[in-house]
């Protein structure tokens, strides 16, 4: 795989990558039509992909050395396998880059560690209204999940339902 100056490679993201990430993270969110919605930091992201025991991965890609997409993801488990998998919280691919194989270079160096592992899964979820991602992760073999709906607690939501829990009252 060749950007139009070189060679791309595909990596781990580093420390040093983390301002980009931001950039980028903010790119996709602008395109996803929710760019007010990121409220990500480079310390926050800093702190979660480089902990002493990470729960959040990043794998990058860069042309001529700057990043050009990145790859944000996270072990999960799956009851019914019995097994770990790996869910992808977002890709992304710089329009001027896209059509390169980069996408598919990031999601190849995920299954690869998924297959590495031992892990059942890699997933993830596209807006339905992304037909260009959609015609894309078809290209590649993933599988729709048209039978599940994705379901969200945040905001006050999410802390109404915690006010509700209580340790010291059991419910018959």
């Amino acid at each position: 795989m060749t950007s139009a100056g070189g060679a791309v490679a595909i990596r781990a993201a580093t420390a040093a990558d983390v301002p980009r990430i931001l950039e980028l993270i903010r790119e996709l969110a602008a395109y996803e039509r929710s760019r007010d919605q990121v409220t990500a930091t480079e310390e926050g992201l800093r702190a979660a992909l480089f902990a002493a025991q990470p729960a959040v991965f990043a794998h990058v890609a860069v042309a001529d050395d700057d990043v050009v997409g990145f790859a944000l993801w996270f072990v999960n488990f799956s009851t019914w396998l019995g097994r770990h998998g790996i869910y992808l919280e977002d890709l992304y691919v710089t329009p001027t880059m896209r059509g390169s194989g980069i996408g598919t270079a990031l999601l190849a160096e995920l299954a690869a560690i998924c297959v590495r592992r031992g892990y059942g899964r890699l997933e993830w979820w596209v807006l339905d209204w992304n037909a260009p991602a959609i015609a894309f992760y078809r290209s590649i073999g993933a599988e729709p999940m048209g039978e599940w709906t994705v379901q969200r607690l945040a905001g006050k939501s999410l802390y109404d339902l915690a006010r509700r829990r209580s340790l010291d009252r059991v419910i018959p």
